[in-house]
């Protein structure tokens, strides 16, 4: 018989499983030629490495940084940061 340890480490792993199924699935959108906020170039490394990516380096480290203060960790717009 499973102890109640099991069954919430089942459920962990369950819902882990489901949180990547999940990941696979979702296509990335078209990666942005410039920046959503500064209308800087992104460099097509970042557009090969990051499928979908929407801003630059620099506007990713803000986003990041206000997204520790606002809106649970998300920002908007910065679909690779899991917002909208």
């Amino acid at each position: 018989m499973a102890d109640s340890m099991d069954l919430v480490q089942q459920r962990v792993e369950e819902e882990r499983q489901r949180h990547i199924h999940i990941a696979r699935a979702r296509q990335p959108g078209v990666s942005r030629v410039l920046c959503i906020d500064c209308d800087a170039p992104i460099p097509p490394a970042r557009r090969r490495a990051i499928p979908g990516v929407q801003c630059c380096v620099t506007c990713q480290e803000i986003a990041e940084l206000k997204g520790k203060h606002y809106n649970g960790g998300l920002y908007e717009h910065h679909p690779e940061m899991g917002g909208q």
